[in-house]
């Protein structure tokens, strides 16, 4: 394991890293060797992926109160740390690595977590976080730290995650192609179409599905069979989805009210009024109805009460695994 003078010093300080768990985890951390203790403020920043956005790190920043900024992720580096120290100079900036579900029995790790001001899940695969943090000490450490009124973010699979329903990504292996709207669209049970719920407890983003890449990847038409599981299956008669395009985020305050930011092409809220037509194995879906709002930079987004201010409202139907919008010339998005 390669480890940084700040983790050898948790380590020590701390003394609950054991031999047996310290080789699969790692930690860097820069700024303060020493945690402090802040106000933290309530809020979830939701980032589409893609370039990360100044403006959502600062805006997580300033909700931990100059306290201690953790990213979690499952594999990768340290690379944030100086970004995020660069951008709002927080107490410290830390990168935690949990690549297994060993890592997450540490009780180190727990601690690391627990003293955070502001959590971030990291991009890249969010079959890991599922896979291999769901069900764990980690697990409980992020939602007590959701549930203490502390902020979170998360980018691209660390967006996906943040809502009640989940894409797992379960089952996918490295060289699969992106699970595509051609793949859900005919076949709303095709077998990658892995959906899970109950990761996290984040308020307002409950009975809702987060997306990621959104335009970018054309992922309307898999979303839309998301939602059709979701409401075949019996998990809600009415789910929601927040979906986000890359270089866009959407800030959301405790009360639920939120404001789209980024040069990308915004967020795209959907909510269906009618349960599927057909909705079952090896038969293109027919799903009718599904209301829309397309929301730019500087739009803004109730949660609770499912409003909007700027952007556009339409409808999107399928009909035998084909889209058709409400929108001029049909547009999809």
């Amino acid at each position: 394991m390669k480890t940084s003078p700040a983790a050898l010093f948790l380590f020590v300080t701390l003394g609950l890293a054991s031999a047996a768990h310290a080789a699969s985890w790692q930690y860097f951390r820069i700024g303060n060797k020493n945690d402090v203790q802040t106000q933290p403020t309530g809020g979830t920043a939701m980032m589409g992926g893609g370039d990360d956005l100044d403006e959502a790190f600062r805006w997580l920043c300033a909700k931990g109160n100059g306290g201690d900024f953790l990213v979690l992720r499952a594999r990768g580096d340290d690379d944030y740390n100086s970004y995020v120290n660069g951008l709002c100079k927080p107490n410290s900036v830390a990168t935690l690595i949990l690549p297994d579900r060993a890592s997450t029995e540490d009780p180190a790790v727990v601690e690391i977590i627990r003293k955070a001001e502001v959590l971030f899940i990291s991009g890249g695969d969010q079959a890991h976080y599922i896979n291999d943090w769901k069900g764990t000490p980690v697990q409980d450490a992020i939602n007590a730290h959701i549930a203490a009124g502390k902020p979170i973010g998360g980018t691209s699979a660390g967006l996906a995650v943040e809502g009640e329903f989940v894409y797992g990504a379960l089952g996918d292996k490295p060289d699969d192609n992106d699970l595509a709207s051609t793949d859900v669209l005919p076949n709303p049970y095709f077998e990658r179409v892995t959906l899970v719920r109950g990761f996290l407890k984040i308020p307002h983003l409950e009975n809702l599905l987060t997306d990621s890449h959104f335009a970018k990847r054309d992922r309307m038409g898999r979303t839309l069979g998301f939602l059709a599981r979701i409401m075949q299956d019996g998990w809600s008669k009415s789910p929601r989805e927040v979906a986000v395009d890359e270089k866009s985020a959407v800030l959301v305050e405790p009360d639920g009210k939120g404001i789209v930011v980024g040069t990308g092409k915004g967020a795209y809220f959907l909510r269906p009024t009618h349960k599927p037509d057909i909705c079952r194995k090896d038969h293109p879906l027919t799903f009718r109805k599904i209301s829309v709002y397309r929301a730019p930079t500087g739009a803004h987004f109730d949660l609770v009460r499912w409003k909007r201010s700027g952007g556009a409202a339409y409808f999107l139907s399928v009909e035998d695994g084909r889209i058709a919008s409400t929108q001029a010339n049909n547009a999809i998005y």
